[in-house]
């Protein structure tokens, strides 16, 4: 299994139920949108809600440094492949960005994270972790990405890249590049040809096709 499939695997167990419904779930444009737009609401949205989202999108958390981190080790939990692209091609980032905002609770564990990883880097490398090499990069990474094998001493470090890992899978596989590489098909009309040859011939049917 490789550095993908392994850590994808890690980090898509975290996705709720709820969260997967509501990325797939194909509004009822016959019940309450009409009157929703009327009132000035994207469709499937109330007014509240669209001007709650604005407000957090304009506002800013994290600095250009913790976001260049971000995008780093986000690449490094779902990096491009010849499947689909990175996490960053999905701007799994900027989902971070604005879920530390809309759920403040995040942000303080990040942000302390972040400075961690930076912290450990220049004591190993004299280098922040986005100015490390990227085997330096994988190499601290490889400290606190699997956590029945880190080290008591890095489980700062292993809480904060459960978080991240968690939050990138939830952020890349909830939009249609993720539900592509799951290769999750959803509801499709098919044609139906009937049962297939091999399955009659296993129970001696085949006479039965016309």
């Amino acid at each position: 299994m490789n550095r993908r499939d392994s850590l994808k695997a890690l980090g898509i167990g975290t996705l709720s139920a709820t969260v997967m419904l509501e990325a797939c779930k194909t509004p009822d444009k016959n019940t309450s949108e009409a009157a929703e737009t009327a009132k000035g609401a994207t469709p499937g949205r109330q007014p509240s809600e669209v001007e709650r989202e604005n407000k957090l999108l304009a506002d800013k958390f994290f600095t250009e440094h913790e976001m260049a981190t971000i995008t780093v080790l986000a690449n490094i939990i779902i990096p491009k492949d010849a499947k689909s692209g990175s996490a960053s091609d999905a701007k799994v980032p900027e989902f971070i960005e604005f879920i530390v905002k809309d759920i403040p609770d995040h942000q303080l564990p990040l942000r302390g994270g972040l400075k961690w990883l930076d912290l450990q880097c220049l004591n190993r490398f004299s280098k922040t972790f986005v100015a490390s090499s990227a085997a330096q990069q994988l190499e601290m990474v490889d400290q606190i990405a699997y956590p029945a094998k880190a080290k008591p001493e890095m489980q700062q470090g292993v809480a904060f890249f459960n978080r991240m890992r968690d939050l990138t899978a939830t952020g890349f596989f909830t939009t249609e590049m993720g539900v592509k590489d799951l290769g999750y098909a959803g509801n499709s009309p098919n044609k139906w040809v009937g049962v297939p040859a091999d399955v009659l011939k296993q129970y001696g049917l085949e006479s039965l096709v016309v």
